[in-house]
């Protein structure tokens, strides 16, 4: 099954992630299909915190993708 997921990147006491699509049965850092955008959950200036793709998560979605709850979270932020 596809889901839609977070993968950590960055370094530590830094996290940096990746919102991707993926395989459920790869490791959370492994290979991924598609990279729909980012979350920094430490933001410093004026840079922005996620970025996402609404229009390749609604495709994918349509495919019957399952979403983490953390993206779901991050999606009705930016729709906001």
């Amino acid at each position: 099954m596809v889901i839609i997921r977070l993968s950590r990147k960055g370094s530590k006491n830094k996290p940096f992630y990746q919102i991707v699509v993926s395989d459920n049965r790869k490791p959370r850092d492994g290979k991924f299909i598609e990279k729909l955008g980012f979350f920094n959950p430490i933001v410093s200036g004026k840079s922005i915190s996620h970025f996402l793709k609404i229009e390749r998560i609604n495709f994918w979605m349509q495919k019957g993708a399952r979403i983490s709850n953390r993206v779901k979270k991050l999606i009705s932020q930016y729709k906001k």
